[in-house]
Order: C-alpha cells, then structure tokens, then sequence
C-alpha cells in the first residue's frame, strides 16, 4: 500500500513535493491544502483535490504524512504544532537560533496526538546538519565551516523588493574563493562574516527611481546586507526575467582537523551541493523524510524528531537486504 501524502501549500515547495512524490513509487499524493480559494489552485495530479486549509482535520484518515510547505517566519512555529495533533507531519523550519523551542513545541503536542513530527528538514538544516554531525564525531579536535552559494536568497530578495524605487529584484549569496581555499588547505582560519561571503544583487529599478538612494539603502540594511560586500547591478526587468529566473543555490560543509600524537596530520571532510531549483531539492529532502515519519509511527514512535534521530535506513524505499547488497 502506498504511502498518502499531503500537502500543505501549494507554493514552489509545495509543486516541488508534487513532482518529487512521483519520483516515488511506493507514495501517493492523496490531497492538496491551501488558504488560497481551491478553485483557483491547478495542480499536475489528475484525480486529487484541492481543499481549504481550515478543513485539513477533516481528512486525517486519508492521509499518513503532512507535508508542511509554509514559511520559518510566522507559518510553521503555529502550523506544526497544529497539524501534528492530526497527521504524522514533516516541515522545513529553518531558524535555526530557534529550532529548539519550536521542538519543544511540536514535541509535546505529537506525543499528545501520538504522531510524529520531523522539523528543520532540508539541506540547511537538514542534510548540512547531518554532514556537520558526522564530521564532529570523526574529527574531534577541528573546526567547522559552512559556505553558502552561490545562489539565490530568496529572503533577502525579498528584503531588496521593498526597498523604495525597486521594480523587481534577485540576490545571490556567493562564497569568497579566498576563504573557501584557505579552509581547503587546512588552514583553520578565523573568520568574519564580511570574510566569508559577498552579496551580489540585480535590481530593476522604477522608472524615474533615485538609484543612489536604492543602493545605500540596500547596503546599509541590518540583518541582511550591512554586514558584507554588497554589490547593486542595475538591470531592465527583460534581463532580470531572462537571465535570474531560476532558484538555483546550494554550498559546503567543510571539517577541518587533526590527528596523532601532535595533530601532525591534517584532514578536510567536505560535503557540497550544487542545485538549479533549491525548492525541488529541498521537496526531495521532506519526501524523503516524510517515509521515515510513517515507518516510525508504524512502530509506535511519536513526538518530535529532527534529522539527527532517524537512522538512513528509514529514508529509502529499499530493503535493508537491499541496502546492504548495493550501498553498503
């Protein structure tokens, strides 16, 4: 019997989860929610409906697995502990200053519910917290470091788009090649966030629009750009669309460290991605998941779990038989 899945919004996660529930066979997709009025959402699965967010409750038995698709901000810390008091549910929380009190929260009410429910799902968090882990456990004397890019933010795109004068806009995270090859080279470097990455921004302006005055305010932004090298490119809204459209991004986890006697001997653990849509991968990443959240229940689990609790086997389709005789 295939696994139901849910999805709760139908975003550029939500359609991403659509297309990555078909890469799978043993999933089905059973139901799509939205605050949006259904008759205006068009999804690619024949024969599955749309339905308003307020009735989700109404339709726990058809599904195994929720899917949360909404925003860190404001969405997820009321939305998962919500819906896990009805579903098994997976979401993508990503504040990462507060991923422990939004545990804390879906853990209680999932052991209440007897379901469960896996936060901070993703590539950061997620697959960069497990590479982080295991890189700790192995290189115990060593130092951490996580780059990030290049790819698009779309937070701080967003942050650009409400800047007096902008049209349209796209930011990209990108790492500085300095730091990144110091920190190849074993160098255990110190550094600041202005060392680490620079932010390039592509910005429409409006027609008649004070570009000085978009650039100061972009640069000098707190929490999203005073604290780089931010560089403005001024672009028609024709460019923007044809040569920023897409959602790529991805990035490095790097262990540096040592062994021996006198930690002569150096050694680079290194993870990376390189994604041309982030919201498809990270749909893979909660599909993925979302099978773990249901075999867990299955045995009679419940509260909260992050990506540190579930052990790899649980992720895939394949026999433990399997596993064994072709990835071990």
């Amino acid at each position: 019997m295939a696994i139901r899945i849910g999805i709760m919004g139908y975003g550029n996660l939500g359609r991403g989860i659509e297309c990555a529930v078909k890469q799978n066979d043993d999933m089905e997709l059973a139901a799509v929610f939205t605050r949006r009025d259904p008759s205006t959402v068009k999804i690619q699965t024949e024969g599955v409906a749309v339905y308003p967010a307020a009735d989700a409750a109404a339709h726990k038995d058809e599904i195994d697995v929720l899917i949360l698709c909404g925003g860190s901000a404001t969405d997820l810390p009321e939305q998962t502990p919500e819906y896990v008091k009805y579903f098994n549910v997976v979401d993508s929380f990503d504040t990462h200053a507060n991923i422990p009190s939004h545990f804390a929260n879906v853990d209680a009410a999932a052991k209440a519910a007897g379901n469960v429910g896996i936060i901070s799902v993703g590539w950061d968090p997620g697959m960069f917290s497990l590479n982080r882990l295991y890189a700790n456990c192995i290189l115990v004397d060593g130092a951490d470091y996580t780059f990030w890019g290049k790819g698009v933010s779309q937070g701080h795109s967003d942050a650009i788009r409400r800047v007096k004068g902008v049209k349209n806009a796209k930011q990209y995270t990108v790492p500085v090649p300095k730091a990144l090859e110091a920190v190849r080279n074993g160098e255990n470097p110190e550094l600041s966030t202005r060392q680490k990455h620079t932010r390039e921004c592509y910005v429409a302006a409006e027609e008649g629009a004070d570009k000085e005055q978009i650039v100061n305010d972009i640069v000098t932004m707190p929490n999203y750009f005073a604290d780089y090298d931010t560089t403005v490119n001024f672009v028609s809204e024709e460019e923007l669309i044809k040569n920023h459209s897409g959602i790529p991004h991805g990035g490095f986890v790097i262990r540096s460290g040592r062994t021996g006697q006198n930690g002569e001997n150096k050694h680079i653990i290194e993870y990376s991605l390189k994604l041309d849509s982030n919201p498809e991968f990270t749909s893979c990443v909660l599909v993925a998941y979302a099978r773990a959240a249901y075999r867990l229940n299955k045995e009679g689990a419940s509260g909260a779990k992050t990506v540190f609790d579930i052990a790899p086997a649980y992720l895939s389709s394949k026999s433990g038989e399997e596993l064994r005789a072709h990835l071990l």
